[in-house]
């Protein structure tokens, strides 16, 4: 069953995506053909568009956090079946020791299945998408490229989930930067009761953080940022304190805020090397930084005498997700109106795509999501 639908193509040396008709080929014996119903733009989209230059490559399908609804599957699928919405995310061997004991977001294949070079995921070398004169496409980015009608994503990187097509664009955006803000709190730092919680940069995923925070003991939620109106944002969806750290210094201000010690868990999401060093130092002795913005090509220099504070620094990647219990607990939070994901989404048709990651990158647009 091959398909022909629109997508959104990124081509090297094109600052603009180039909408397109493309075909989408047969399932693989572990793969799923869904149709995409709504995918967020992530800043990750945004990174790899910015990369994908070398000449040589051919156009590629980016998008990553898709929701749809099954159309086939494989010979060796048993996880879903034709007619069930699911939620697509990440994909996984589920081989190596970080898959076997439940965390898939550092599979060992991590960068071969989801941000291969070639742009593709397949072990044969091939994607699956072609153009509809049969030339060949990048594909199987994060084991779906979803920013298309129709995607082939993998029997490991679907969650279903009862809900209408409605409802799927509002949970479509879980599958990446959604899961990753809230993991790096429920799953990773594990605010204790009464600690103080900082989050620098209150994109999707800041305030994924900013919202997960809340459902936690944490007695000061503190965003920091550089957007007045994402920080008043930020503030209606439970934040305690905000920062503008383009006026006021946030070590000095955060300090204050915790009452002189500084904080125990801090998030850092811009990727910014100035900012990642200020939520250093803004830890209070044995705190807890969790890194989740991570410029390509960045790094960024730590005093010796601040790790001698038995401070903790580590990366965290897609919020240390298994998907199978974490998707379907966020989803539960959603519908229960703890974790009110829907004040952060606008929508865009596929034609406004560039709009879209205009309006996120200014700041207008907390997540974008394309409506198929």
């Amino acid at each position: 069953m091959s398909v022909t639908t629109k997508a959104a193509l990124a081509v090297p040396g094109q600052d603009a995506y180039r909408i397109a008709d493309i075909t989408v080929g047969e399932p693989q014996d572990h793969e799923v053909l869904v149709r995409v119903v709504t995918a967020g733009l992530c800043h990750t989209d945004a990174l790899f568009k910015g990369a994908w230059q070398d000449p040589s490559l051919p156009p590629i399908v980016l998008g990553h956090e898709g929701a749809g609804v099954v159309q086939k599957v494989g010979a060796l699928v048993t996880s879903v079946k034709p007619g069930d919405r699911v939620l697509m995310t990440f994909n996984s061997c589920g081989e190596c020791d970080p898959c076997r004991t439940g965390h898939p977001a550092y599979c060992a294949r991590f960068s071969d299945l989801n941000t291969s070079p070639t742009g593709s995921a397949r072990t044969d070398g091939t994607s699956g998408l072609t153009t509809t004169d049969g030339k060949p496409l990048a594909g199987g980015f994060f084991g779906q490229s979803s920013l298309a009608g129709y995607a082939i994503a993998n029997d490991r990187n679907v969650v279903a989930v009862d809900a209408d097509e409605d409802e799927l664009a509002l949970l479509a955006p879980l599958g990446c930067g959604i899961q990753t803000g809230a993991g790096a709190i429920l799953n990773e730092l594990k605010p204790e009761p009464g600690s103080t919680v900082a989050v620098f940069g209150t994109g999707a995923v800041g305030m994924a953080s900013v919202l997960a925070a809340g459902l936690t003991g944490a007695s000061k939620i503190v965003a920091v940022d550089i957007v007045d109106s994402r920080l008043k944002l930020a503030r209606e969806l439970g934040a305690t304190h905000t920062v503008n750290s383009a006026t006021t210094d946030p070590v000095a201000a955060l300090r204050e805020i915790s009452g002189g010690p500084g904080v125990q868990v801090a998030v850092e999401t811009s990727g910014v090397p100035q900012v990642q060093v200020q939520a250093v130092d803004a830890l209070a002795t044995r705190g807890r930084l969790g890194l989740i913005g991570v410029r390509l090509d960045g790094h960024f220099d730590v005093l010796g005498t601040s790790l001698l504070r038995g401070i903790t620094v580590h990366g965290v990647i897609e919020g240390d997700s298994d998907i199978v219990t974490f998707l379907p607990a966020l989803v539960d939070y959603v519908r229960q109106g703890r974790f009110p994901l829907q004040r952060l989404i606008q929508e865009y048709p596929l034609k406004q795509i560039d709009q879209a990651a205009a309006d996120s990158k200014s700041g207008k647009t907390i997540k974008p999501v394309i409506r198929f």
